[in-house]
């Protein structure tokens, strides 16, 4: 066994490089490169809900320490946003639903890991959340996600703010002893009941209410929406 692991070593070494001195030669040269964070950013071990986190940083920071790029370097920071939100495992979720909401939203948004087919936590999109995490990782734009499977609700709830103790809160608490305490604010808005939107293609064949969605949105975390996921398939997206 450890000999063929020495033969596939030899196999692999031609492709084996400093990372570092090639990626900054790269983007020296100017070839566009889009790199790509894994996990959410709650799950930041610096700036996330500690313990209920990874072991790296999955914000823009990682982009710095992991591949020695310059933060100068870097021209645009997009958001993957779900049109809800989830969370996987423990940890604080003040907008999660623990109901029929909830079923639905991780029933008809596949919403079980790929690997473990473990459920998701479900619930309403947290845009208290969304300001804390454009601010740590200056989002250029975002790509809003699974708009589609917002068509299962007449009326849609956004959170928009913590209250704790009946007070409101200005910022995202790093304390979550406070963090599992708060009361969220939430708006309601009309939703799209009913209505496939997974062919659409533009902005503008949105329903109505699709669009009011997605606009006080970007309203609300003050970052324009570039790309909107409407459907499972590879091309289900619309580019503003």
């Amino acid at each position: 066994e450890i000999a063929r692991y020495y033969e596939l070593a030899h196999e692999l070494e031609p492709n084996v490089v400093d990372s570092v001195s090639l990626v900054n030669e790269l983007v020296d040269n100017g070839t566009p490169l889009l790199i790509e964070g894994a996990n959410a950013a709650l799950l930041d071990v610096d700036f996330g809900t500690y313990p209920f986190v990874t072991s790296s940083n999955c914000t823009i920071g990682g982009v710095f320490t992991g591949l020695g790029v310059a933060p100068q370097k870097v021209n645009q920071v997009y958001g993957v946003v779900k049109a809800y939100t989830t969370r996987v495992g423990e940890g604080p979720f003040p907008t999660e639903q623990l109901n029929e909401i909830g079923t639905t939203l991780q029933n008809k948004g596949f919403e079980f890991g790929s690997t473990t087919g473990r459920p998701r936590r479900c619930g309403w999109l947290d845009t208290f959340l969304l300001q804390y995490t454009t601010m740590i990782n200056g989002y250029t734009g975002v790509c809003l996600t699974k708009l589609d499977i917002m068509s299962h609700f007449e009326t849609i709830r956004i959170g928009t703010g913590y209250k704790h103790r009946g007070g409101w809160l200005h910022y995202y608490p790093c304390d979550l002893s406070v963090l599992s305490e708060v009361e969220v604010d939430y708006e309601e808005v009309p939703g799209w009941f009913g209505q496939d939107i997974s062919d659409v293609r533009s902005f503008d064949e949105l329903p109505e209410n699709a669009r009011r969605y997605v606009e006080r949105i970007e309203q609300l975390i003050s970052v324009p929406i570039r790309f909107i996921g409407v459907g499972a398939a590879r091309d289900a997206i619309i580019v503003r």
